[in-house]
């Protein structure tokens, strides 16, 4: 399966205007960078290291790993939509160094600039399916007969 869409899947024009608002941050290894149902209120672009996204599970003392995020990714999505609570967790899995943008600031912007806003909201939206895509073939691959397969 390929990869989510990165940072440079953002046309120039837009990735330059998102970036000029980012501020550089380092996440040590194990630092969580948000847990489930708190104020979505920032989100990242992975510069180097690695974040596991992850989800709370039941009379289960860790969380499960969702997904790996790496170079060029952008971690969390529910900055995006109302009620801008995150619907899955964070951590450094390395020392991470990454761009950190305000979200309300980033929304702002997608709504006086609709350029900016529609390009953002085409890159989110197809990071967003393609996440979906990989849970459920890992899903098929669990729980599914014959798991997958590839067509």
């Amino acid at each position: 399966m390929t990869r989510a869409p990165r940072i440079n899947a953002l046309p120039a024009p837009h990735r330059e205007r998102l970036m000029a608002l980012s501020r550089e941050v380092v996440f040590e290894p194990e630092h969580r960078l948000f847990d489930e149902r708190r104020p979505a209120d920032r989100f990242w672009v992975v510069r180097t290291g690695a974040v596991n996204l992850d989800s709370q599970v039941p009379g289960s003392p860790r969380p499960a790993v969702i997904e790996m995020l790496g170079h060029g990714e952008l971690v969390g999505l529910s900055w995006m939509f109302p009620p801008y609570e995150w619907e899955l967790g964070a951590v450094a899995m390395s020392l991470v160094r990454a761009s950190e943008f305000d979200a309300a600031v980033v929304r702002a912007l997608c709504e006086t600039d609709t350029a900016f806003g529609y390009a953002l909201t085409q890159w989110v939206g197809q990071i967003l399916s393609h996440r979906l895509q990989a849970t459920r073939v890992r899903l098929l691959d669990m729980y599914a007969p014959h798991g997958s397969g590839v067509l």
